[in-house]
């Protein structure tokens, strides 16, 4: 069984500030973009890394390596940078799993599990349940009333699909001009089922300097105890 990653990296980091996309900011004195490839190497064939047409040729000099089989430049948006990604897989890829540049604590266990059960269910999204009040309010900020919390999740990545489902979840989103806002909704739109895991608090998705710094202490935490080793 052939498993590809596609790794989309190729936001410009608005709500970051600053002049370097997110992605290549440092945490822990290495890239984020770093942490989260060093989770994928024992656990995927190929990675397909997706970046910003201008650091594309940077990228694939300090990247292109290892686990890294190829570096392409993202689109408009996230959906079009996935799918530029889908389209460079080897056509004998039999998993294809979806995971933000930015969320480096993942773990290899949701990352094996994931996979597992695209093979078993077709389609398989990573997500956490929601425990704070939900509440659901007008456009200029006033309570409407509070929304039952039973059964709704977070979503997260990684997200893992059966090649040929994720091809055909994409040319009918293609066609339909339709765009989601991850690939779970592609799959949903299309009219198939996908399958829920357990992700995890601990997997953030680093998007604004407050996301960093908590990175950082997740980062130490996260640490093996060098007296256990």
């Amino acid at each position: 069984m052939k498993v590809s990653a596609i790794i989309p990296a190729a936001g410009q980091g608005l709500r970051m500030g600053g002049d370097i996309p997110k992605q290549f900011l440092l945490l822990q004195g290495k890239p984020i973009l770093h942490h989260t490839l060093a989770v994928f190497e024992s656990c995927v064939d190929a990675v397909t890394l997706v970046v910003p047409e201008k650091e594309l040729a940077v990228t694939r000099r300090q990247w292109t390596s290892g686990i890294v089989q190829q570096v392409i430049a993202g689109g408009a948006e996230r959906q079009d940078s996935v799918a530029m990604g889908l389209r460079a897989l080897d056509k004998d890829t039999d998993i294809v799993i979806v995971h933000d540049g930015v969320r480096p604590f993942v773990s290899p266990a949701i990352i094996k599990e994931s996979i597992s059960a695209a093979r078993q269910f077709g389609a398989a999204v990573t997500a956490i349940p929601i425990r704070d009040t939900v509440k659901k309010s007008t456009a200029d900020g006033w309570v409407q009333g509070s929304v039952d919390r039973e059964n709704l999740w977070r979503m997260q990545t990684p997200q893992a699909f059966q090649y040929d489902l994720l091809c055909e979840a994409f040319e009918k989103a293609t066609r339909d001009n339709y765009y989601g806002t991850d690939e779970g909704s592609l799959v949903e739109y299309l009219g198939r089922p996908v399958k829920i895991i357990a992700g995890s608090e601990w997997n953030i998705k680093i998007t604004c300097r407050d996301d960093l710094a908590l990175g950082e202490k997740i980062a130490v935490l996260l640490e093996p105890d060098p007296t256990t080793q």
